[in-house]
């Protein structure tokens, strides 16, 4: 059902923007009034990546007043299959102003504050009471979590959507209104267990479904217009074409917004998720590695005194591999099938993309018993920028 809007009605529309907005006034949901909510309204966009691009196209073509964008990331060439905001020239430079560039370009009348910082508990609370909404295009899962608290603390809706390979989800957290994040997701998956877009791929174009989806939600909720997907969980398969809906609701021992609510301050979201910093990741950092340039002399002078793993899928190793890898799927070492594949005292280099799974695999196979082995430091990546250059990355 309709709610009232989020912003309040800001001055008189410029002869220009009454030009600028026209089809917008046409709209009797929307109108003069709507419009001059839409340009009085702070939103923040976490993210200048495949969720952020087209979001922060449309808001500022729909006249959003004030965007700030939170990103602490450069534009790379793989970027640019999916997002939109940025260019070939943008290769390199920070992604917070490339797209405020962007923005500018598409509606000079827009605000845009770059916050080139990485959002983290020691500043995720003073950076959003600035706004009065949040758009969420995080693409990790610590980030998700800090949001969702950040937001029910300060006491704001954010817009969340969430893309990997073919799927999308999108829906409306927003703490006393409806149910949060946490209320339906109250805990991570296991580390690893989800592959980054990095790892699995995304379809380009879903990135523009799901944003699309998200900047509507984003000026619903400003203007007060229409039936906020609060309490609703939306489920886009791209191959199939079609839109599911889930009904979500508040959970009332959520830990966040539940009746006795427990988390009144925001926790280190990295160690909640399992990721760097914890236990696990400080034994990976006490395991033998050997460099990229290492490598290329071990193959150069004795290739056949070692054995080199990939434990890459083969859509990745498709991209790019190291000569003389052999395929050796990191679920065989998780389970300790793979140790029968390497002799006793056989010396073992095992690789994957940056050295996170690696490092997993590397971690089983010396569990098993198997000591003469190492992961290459930096992974496949580390490969290509220290040794073949030439090589694409993704």
């Amino acid at each position: 059902m309709a709610r009232p809007p989020l912003v309040d009605v800001g001055p008189e529309l410029s002869t220009s923007q009454v030009e600028r907005y026209s089809r917008h006034l046409l709209l009797p949901e929307v109108g003069r009034e709507g419009q001059r909510r839409l340009a009085n309204a702070r939103v923040l966009v976490v993210g200048a990546g495949g969720l952020g691009s087209p979001t922060l196209l449309y808001l500022a073509a729909a006249g959003v007043g004030t965007l700030g964008v939170v990103d602490a990331d450069v534009v790379e060439e793989s970027n640019l299959q999916r997002q939109i905001i940025h260019g070939q020239s943008d290769i390199g430079r920070s992604k917070v102003r490339s797209a405020a560039e962007s923005v500018h370009e598409v509606n000079p009348h827009v605000q845009v504050i770059e916050h080139e910082l990485r959002l983290d508990s020691s500043n995720a609370l003073e950076l959003l009471r600035g706004y009065d909404l949040v758009v969420d295009g995080a693409d990790n899962f610590a980030t998700r979590y800090l949001v969702d608290d950040a937001c029910a603390l300060v006491g704001i809706p954010h817009v969340w959507g969430s893309i990997f390979r073919f799927q999308g989800q999108v829906s409306v957290w927003w703490a006393g209104e409806g149910p949060c994040y946490r209320c339906v997701f109250p805990t991570p998956p296991p580390p690893g267990s989800v592959p980054s877009c990095a790892e699995g791929g995304v379809l380009g174009v879903l990135c523009a479904a799901v944003a699309a989806v998200q900047a509507a939600e984003a000026i619903k909720l400003v203007v007060g217009m229409g039936d906020p997907v609060v309490g609703r969980l939306l489920l886009h398969d791209a191959l199939s074409q079609r839109w599911d809906t889930l009904q979500v609701e508040r959970n009332p021992d959520c830990p966040l917004c539940g009746d006795y609510p427990t988390i009144t301050e925001l926790i280190d979201y990295e160690q909640f998720c399992g990721l760097p910093g914890t236990q696990e990741d400080d034994v990976h950092a006490m395991l033998p590695t050997v460099t990229a340039p290492e490598l290329a002399q071990m193959l150069r002078e004795r290739p056949d005194s070692f054995r080199l793993v990939d434990v890459r899928g083969e859509d990745e190793r498709s991209i790019v591999s190291i000569p003389g890898a052999e395929p050796v799927p990191l679920e065989e070492f998780v389970s300790g099938r793979a140790a029968a594949r390497f002799e006793e005292g056989e010396e073992v280099v095992i690789h994957c993309k940056v050295g996170g799974r690696s490092a997993t695999a590397l971690q089983a196979l010396i569990a098993g018993g198997h000591t003469n082995a190492r992961h290459l430091e930096g992974g496949v990546l580390a490969w290509v920028r220290d040794v073949d250059p030439s090589l694409p990355t993704y």
